[in-house]
């Protein structure tokens, strides 16, 4: 106690919850931009991945095929029916619908997914790569 009778020696007393307020507030004010930083990390490295795609897919609707079929409105697509693209018979019988699920399948391995697809390229075996070229995938071929 202070000689003017304030037991804090002149501060204000503030009770805990304002004084918790304020650093609970910049926490939260920092960490909510690192989530969105967080996806668009993913969604920078799986455009980053995504060089290994253009060689042979264009994303854009209404670029051509290049010697693979144009990926734009992948997701929700039957494999191997998109017109105008001449697809292996093991790809167009597949049955497979493209979600991220079946995405994640055919980039670890095509022909693991596919026995018999045409697609000459041998998988990503990272997880995390996988999931930030789907990610990015689900936007560019939107």
């Amino acid at each position: 106690m202070n000689s003017a009778g304030n037991p804090a020696g002149g501060r204000t007393v503030r009770p805990v919850a304002a004084r918790l307020a304020i650093p609970a507030a910049l926490a939260l004010g920092l960490l909510l931009p690192a989530s969105g930083a967080l996806a668009q990390g993913a969604t920078d490295k799986g455009e980053k991945l995504s060089i290994r795609c253009r060689t042979c897919h264009e994303f854009a609707a209404g670029k051509p095929h290049k010697v693979g079929p144009n990926l734009h409105g992948l997701f929700g697509r039957k494999a191997g029916q998109e017109p105008g693209f001449n697809y292996s018979k093991a790809l167009r019988d597949s049955g497979i619908v493209w979600d991220e699920k079946a995405l994640d399948a055919w980039l670890t391995r095509p022909s693991g997914l596919v026995s018999g697809t045409t697609m000459a390229f041998m998988g990503l075996p990272d997880k995390a790569d996988r999931d930030a070229l789907i990610a990015w995938l689900r936007e560019a071929t939107r």
